[in-house]
């Protein structure tokens, strides 16, 4: 089903049109739209900001869902390994930086971040390791059980924090350069505000947008190396394994192996991610690692549509930002956030933005459904 033609607007011919569009026109509309998304905290845009929460903190918030999308999204989407315990990667990514950080060492933070994707990246190879070997559900299971394992580890150790969690986790280093001012808006009618700024690359406690922009810059490089990944060998090899892994041992491909680096790859984005959390956070503890997270950042990646990098950054935009968004209705808010979950599985379960292949596999099936249906009636 497809809501395209019905609402009278072709994504297809919309793309199209964008592409044939001259070399300098398109980096200039990519360039106001990245400029336009750096902005964001400090236009507090009455239609898109959250009244009852700091809006730089919800962009923080989802620009850390849009990123750990990403990561689940190369695992689930482009290899086909479903993951439901990818907060266990997330939360490692944090208590690296907690504890190398604040509790047991005082690390820099320049050293801190790379200490965290490097182990975080281990930790996936030495769970890919034992677990790749099995597939579907039980991969599921395998998988959700890891995500628990970690979260009660660090419950239950000492030398982790315990219950009471970590504080004095280190911040970025700030270099403040200048105030940037906010807008502030009077009906239709924008005004610069001079009395509420924002001091540039200022990682602070008051101010969220500095993290955002940090966040926002690593969305960025992510998305780099993300499409370079999917158009090589490496794209291919993981796309082969995810429609038929059997059909991509026989003509070659060794999908043992690819899978490991997909699981590596998405276990490296979600360390930075958490990475960045504890940086944000200053505190965490297990609690900030249940397994609903786990099921949100799923839900994120399957709302946007596995396998399109720019859906599951929809979805993630979806998934965190909405329940922001809709604060002030506190007990009607997930309620609709559910109705929404439910009415999107029924009427467009392949995502918002599903890939190419989707669309390519549904209208084939269509047809084939209408040539078996034809045959009947004749």
């Amino acid at each position: 089903m497809s809501w395209g033609p019905r609402l009278g607007w072709d994504r297809g011919a919309f793309a199209r049109r964008v592409t044939a569009l001259p070399r300098p026109v398109k980096w200039a509309l990519i360039g106001l739209l990245v400029l336009f998304l750096y902005a964001l905290p400090l236009l507090e845009l009455p239609i898109i900001s959250t009244p009852r929460t700091d809006f730089g903190a919800v962009l923080f918030t989802v620009a850390s869902y849009v990123l750990v999308a990403l990561g689940l999204n190369i695992v689930l989407g482009y290899a086909g390994l479903l993951d439901l315990g990818y907060v266990g990667f997330y939360a490692i990514g944090a208590y690296t930086v907690a504890v190398f950080g604040s509790l047991q060492a005082q690390l820099s933070w320049w050293v801190l971040i790379p200490l965290a994707v490097v182990i975080t990246t281990i930790s996936g190879l030495l769970l890919g390791w034992p677990t790749l070997r099995v597939r579907g559900d039980y991969l599921a299971i395998v998988t959700l059980g890891f995500g628990e394992i970690i979260r009660l580890t660090a419950l239950n150790t000492q030398w982790l924090g315990a219950a009471k969690g970590i504080t004095g986790v280190p911040r970025p280093p700030s270099v403040e350069l200048f105030d940037v001012p906010h807008l502030e808006w009077e009906g239709a009618r924008a005004v610069i505000d001079l009395d509420d700024t924002t001091t540039f690359l200022k990682f602070g406690v008051a101010d969220q947008a500095p993290y955002y922009w940090l966040a926002l810059t690593l969305i960025f490089i992510v998305l780099g190396a993300d499409r370079m990944m999917r158009l090589s060998r490496v794209g291919r090899a993981w796309e082969a394994t995810r429609e038929d892994e059997d059909a991509a041992e026989l003509m070659g491909v060794p999908t043992f192996r690819f899978k490991l680096l997909a699981f590596a790859t998405g276990a490296f984005i979600g360390g930075l991610s958490g990475a960045l959390f504890a940086s944000r956070q200053g505190f965490i503890n297990p609690e900030s690692f249940l397994l609903l997270l786990s099921i949100l950042f799923l839900a994120a990646v399957v709302v946007g549509g596995a396998g399109n990098r720019y859906g599951v950054i929809l979805g993630a935009i979806v998934v965190a930002y909405l329940p922001e968004r809709f604060r002030g209705f506190e007990e009607w808010r997930l309620l609709v956030f559910g109705v929404a979950l439910l009415l999107l599985s029924n009427f467009r379960p392949q995502g918002l933005l599903p890939p190419r292949r989707t669309k390519r596999a549904q209208a084939v099936d269509e047809q084939l459904d209408a040539l078996e249906e034809g045959n009947v009636r004749a």
